[in-house]
């Protein structure tokens, strides 16, 4: 395959950077004027000055924490006062946490079509659909996809494989887009009874899906690939031909940023995602995922011209409990923001319950003389226990985004 879904895939990367950019304003503005808790959240900031990522980053970060919270508390607003007016429909995930439809106006509300598309999925095709459509957003955002991509679907959800399976050989779909279990427990079941599915492209999400795995599908005849996707924010990156990485959907602003803060990290640097929409129905700013990732270097052998992320790499909201007391990666990310001679810290605990043991790996060249007492007190003032101090040489501690490692035997 070697065709795009639009013209903007492949874009002069500054091009799109001045793009988004150019849109941010506006979408600052309208998320003040339209959702009531963007207007309590950014008051006081000109929306016109947000033109740039270093600008951008200088704005709060949105948690679903802070979703649930506002829903919790303002029931009457239904969303939290986060949607932008009423949307078409509303969804829960668990929590519970309700998720507007984004863009009610919009034929793709979470803009997937562009992950079915990569995905080799094309109009007058009929895909199967293995995600649910009762209560969660997942089978909406997939049909919504392929409707926009002219292409029929078959709303399969989860649960009664028997029939599924029924489905599938009646139907004869070349496409399937659902979890990747359940697109294998399927393929076993036709082969236990001695039937060959017609299937040849699905798109997967909502699980981990290995490279194992992928060529597992591939030996039966199925080329799968997977996109990143949440009921919060639509699309943000999605998996080609060339199986190197995930690129950025067109509609978001991604930033990686430190484990606990929201300071941007360089490009290479595994933190967490942050995600800003161009959405007008749910316009999510600097909305913080939770995920762990990196921005890999350069362009995709695609042809895709946007960033790309390494997929997912674990979970960036971590903290350990340690004498009674709970340490959380934010509190990493205040003391690196008080001794910027250090690089990259992690903070190792081990011994047992009861008995434990703090140490601050901490990444530094050419330590002025006290630097460890120092840092000592610091970690001390923050988490109010005692732990020691080891510094290291700049590459000792692996870029896997990890703050917090607790080697201690459950």
């Amino acid at each position: 395959m070697s065709d795009f879904f639009d013209p903007l895939e492949t874009r002069d990367p500054a091009a799109r950077e001045a793009a988004l950019m150019a849109a941010l304003p506006a979408q600052i503005a309208h998320a003040q004027a339209s959702s009531t808790a963007y207007t309590e959240l950014l008051a006081g900031v000109d929306a016109a000055a947000v033109s740039s990522r270093a600008a951008l980053a200088r704005l709060p970060l949105t948690r679903k924490s802070s979703l649930s919270a506002a829903q919790a508390a303002r029931r009457t607003l239904r969303l939290g006062g986060y949607a932008a007016g009423m949307p078409r429909r509303i969804f829960q995930s668990p929590g519970p946490l309700y998720e507007p439809e984004p863009d009610a106006d919009g034929a793709d509300p979470w803009r997937i079509a562009r992950a079915l598309h990569a995905a080799g999925i094309r109009a007058g095709q009929l895909a199967h659909v293995g995600f649910s459509y009762h209560l969660t957003p997942a089978g909406a955002m997939m049909e919504a996809g392929l409707r926009a991509l002219g292409a029929a679907s078959f709303p399969g959800g989860v649960g009664n494989t028997e029939l599924q399976l029924r489905a599938l050989l009646d139907l004869q779909p070349e496409a399937y887009a659902g979890t990747p279990s359940l697109l294998r427990i399927l393929l076993e079941k036709a082969a236990d009874a001695g039937q060959a599915l017609s299937l040849r492209r699905a798109l997967v999400s909502g699980e981990a899906c290995p490279p194992a795995l992928v060529a597992w599908f591939a030996e039966r005849g199925v080329q799968a690939c997977q996109c990143y996707a949440t009921a919060d924010l639509g699309l943000i990156a999605y998996q080609t031909e060339a199986r190197e990485g995930l690129v950025v959907d067109e509609g978001v602003i991604v930033e990686i940023v430190r484990p606990g803060s929201g300071e941007p990290l360089p490009e290479g640097e595994v933190g967490e995602v942050v995600v800003t929409t161009l959405s007008p129905g749910y316009p999510l700013i600097r909305f913080a995922t939770g995920d762990l990732s990196a921005v890999l270097p350069g362009a995709s052998p695609c042809g895709r011209s946007n960033q790309r992320l390494r997929g997912w790499l674990g979970r960036a909201d971590q903290s350990a409990k340690v004498r009674g007391m709970f340490v959380h990666a934010g509190q990493l990310a205040e003391l690196l923001k008080r001794h910027a001679e250090l690089r990259r810290v992690r903070l190792v605990v081990d011994g047992e319950m009861a008995d434990d043991r703090m140490t601050l790996l901490a990444e530094v060249e050419g330590a002025p003389q006290g630097l460890d007492a120092a840092v000592a007190a610091t970690l001390r003032e923050l988490t109010k226990l005692r732990g020691e101090v080891s510094l290291v040489a700049p590459g000792s501690l692996p870029n896997d985004g990890r703050v917090i490692e607790d080697r201690r035997s459950v």
